[in-house]
């Protein structure tokens, strides 16, 4: 029985035309090789899976080849070829850094170096992961690195270019590697399909693609994942199963509840999403990265940014028709938001439910407030009593009809339209009560629930609670104040800075109702600050005492060792205990 080998392996490039998705960097890799301008280092960058070891690989096999083909590829079958295809070529040496990345392993391969090949032109040592060499190890490699024999190419691997000291950039060719595309991936992925004789969907592909995040190796370990689950037959179905990928009908259905203005369904949409046990947070960023390519599917020119099959971008296409570029900008904005404020959020749930109570209402109320044009507020859902509940309403429920006039309105002004139909009210048999309109003020009601209260709502509210509420003055005692202080720190248990700051400080009274707390710096000061008037009303609620204030100052003189930083608790334990500090002067700690 034939070995079975991971496609990833059994797939991998051995020319430059196999080579996915670097056209242009493997055809520089070619000229060179035929006008033999061959540079005595290389370093090939970028993210995992792109092809740098495999180009590097076929670039020593090339420039060794006795019979390159018009083309400059190798030509697979001299003897140096054969050789590095079974993998008993001397003229290749490869080297991990991850794992060997002392001053002795360098030292070592600087020893092979000396040795010339001793078969074909050239010796060509592969240094992947070089950005793991230590710093001493790298200083041990410059100098050949710089000036190696004249059969010596050195080919360097890495994906954090950034983590590489200028003196090694300096004396290399560098190339950078592109991100694989989802269309060349999914592209690669039909060849194995086909290879291996495995039927796979074009849509369960591009899921694939999608979760490998541009590595090729990825997509096919992937690929054989999804294909051994499903038993060679790849469906779309299948692949959203296996990868635990949220299926993009979901975010379909929740655009249509928004256009729609439908909140129940919205948040029904959520709860099946949850059900299936998705993360929160997951199904913020796949929705907004949803309505981003929503965004690209509504012009024609920034529709084939889309790296999707023709079938779904033709949907999204459609998608995108019913929403407005406002609509778009404004979801996109909103879903950042709740992303932003998912970690600090102590009800997560009810931070993205209310999101999409928003989403499904986002031009209402405008900026101003001012309930005009597309600024009006919009119901969340139709409410329809039952029959039974309408007649006994029309039965017992006088209604009063009121007519307001208005002097000063001009006669040229039209009236501004309802922004709701209410239905017309029954008739009622008891007479009407006459009502004197001279000095009545009438209070506008919207049929429907809305998010934001209008200023003049607000104030009317804060006007009658002013009025009917009494300033509470209940005496209290500096044992209550303290022990109100240790209850609201166990009613808050998962704000761990909160509580630290709080336990390194005792309310300290300073006047009759006026208590302070000294905090230890400024960063503890705007923390306690962003929750100082939950605690303020917190202990006016429970003392019945209007009049109780708390305010915060920085405290005088050095900071508490419970709030020492390492830094401080280091120099702390240096300065007061000579062995230690000779014990960290002679192995040279430091603070990582």
């Amino acid at each position: 029985m034939e070995q079975y080998i991971v496609s990833a392996r059994k797939y991998r490039p051995s020319t430059f035309a196999s080579v996915v998705g670097q056209p242009a960097l493997t055809a520089t890799l070619k000229n060179a090789i035929a006008s033999d301008r061959l540079a005595h280092a290389y370093l090939f960058c970028g993210s995992r899976g792109v092809g740098k070891t495999s180009c590097a690989r076929i670039f020593a096999k090339t420039i060794n080849c006795e019979n390159p083909g018009p083309d400059g590829e190798a030509c697979n079958q001299c003897s140096s070829c054969a050789a590095f295809n079974e993998g008993r070529s001397l003229n290749i040496v490869e080297l991990d850094a991850a794992s060997h990345n002392g001053v002795d392993d360098i030292r070592a391969l600087v020893e092979q170096v000396q040795l010339p090949p001793t078969q074909g032109r050239y010796r060509v040592f592969i240094i992947d992961e070089v950005h793991m060499l230590s710093s001493a190890a790298f200083n041990a490699f410059l100098k050949t690195l710089e000036e190696p024999p004249s059969y010596v190419i050195f080919i360097l691997a890495t994906t954090e270019k950034h983590k590489i000291i200028p003196t090694i950039l300096s004396r290399c060719q560098i190339y950078d590697f592109n991100r694989i595309t989802i269309r060349d991936m999914v592209s690669h992925m039909a060849y194995v399909a086909q290879q291996e004789g495995i039927t796979a969907d074009p849509a369960a592909l591009a899921v694939i693609a999608a979760k490998a995040d541009g590595a090729m190796r990825d997509a096919l370990s992937i690929f054989d994942q999804v294909a051994a689950s499903s038993r060679g037959n790849i469906t779309y179905q299948s692949a959203i199963d296996n990868l635990n990928v949220l299926d993009h009908a979901y975010y379909k259905r929740l655009i249509d509840a928004f256009v729609a203005n439908n909140v129940p369904e919205a948040l029904l949409i959520y709860k099946q999403i949850r059900d299936k046990g998705f993360d929160s947070q997951f199904f913020v960023n796949g929705l907004a990265l949803y309505i981003r390519d929503l965004m690209l599917a509504a012009n024609p020119l920034t529709l084939p940014m889309l790296e999707v099959p023709d079938e779904m971008r033709a949907e999204m296409a459609a998608t995108a028709a019913k929403c407005s570029p406002q609509f778009l900008y404004k979801a996109m904005d909103l879903c950042n938001s709740t992303d932003l404020n998912y970690r600090q959020a102590s009800n997560k749930q009810f931070l993205v439910e209310l999101m999409l109570i928003k989403l499904c209402q986002p031009l209402s109320p405008s900026q101003n407030d001012s309930g005009v044009g597309e600024g009006q507020l919009k119901p969340i859902a139709a409410f329809t009593q039952p029959a039974a509940a309408k007649t006994s309403v029309a039965q017992t429920a006088p209604v009063a009809k009121v007519e307001v006039k208005n002097p000063e309105t001009p006669k040229s002004q039209a009236p501004r339209p309802a922004p709701y139909s209410v239905a017309a009210q029954p008739q009622s048999t008891v007479a009407e009560p006459r009502v004197n309109t001279a000095n009545f003020t009438p209070k506008l009601r919207t049929p429907g629930l809305s998010l934001h209260k209008t200023q003049a709502a607000e104030a009317q509210t804060t006007a009658a609670e002013s009025v009917i509420t009494e300033k509470r003055n209940t005496p209290f005692t500096d044992s209550t104040v303290a022990n109100l202080w240790r209850a609201y720190m166990h009613d808050h248990g998962t704000e761990h800075l909160l509580i630290n700051i709080m336990r390194n400080c005792t309310p300290s009274k300073t006047d009759e109702c006026l208590y302070r707390v000294e905090i230890e710096n400024e960063v503890q000061l705007g923390l306690f600050n962003d929750h100082l008037a939950d605690i303020n009303g917190y202990m006016r609620d429970n003392l019945a005492n209007d009049s109780f204030s708390l305010e915060a100052v920085i405290k005088d003189g050095p900071s508490s060792p419970k709030t020492w930083t390492e830094r401080e608790v280091l120099a702390h334990m240096k300065s007061t205990n000579p062995e230690f500090n000779a014990f960290v002067d002679e192995f040279k700690l430091t603070l990582l």
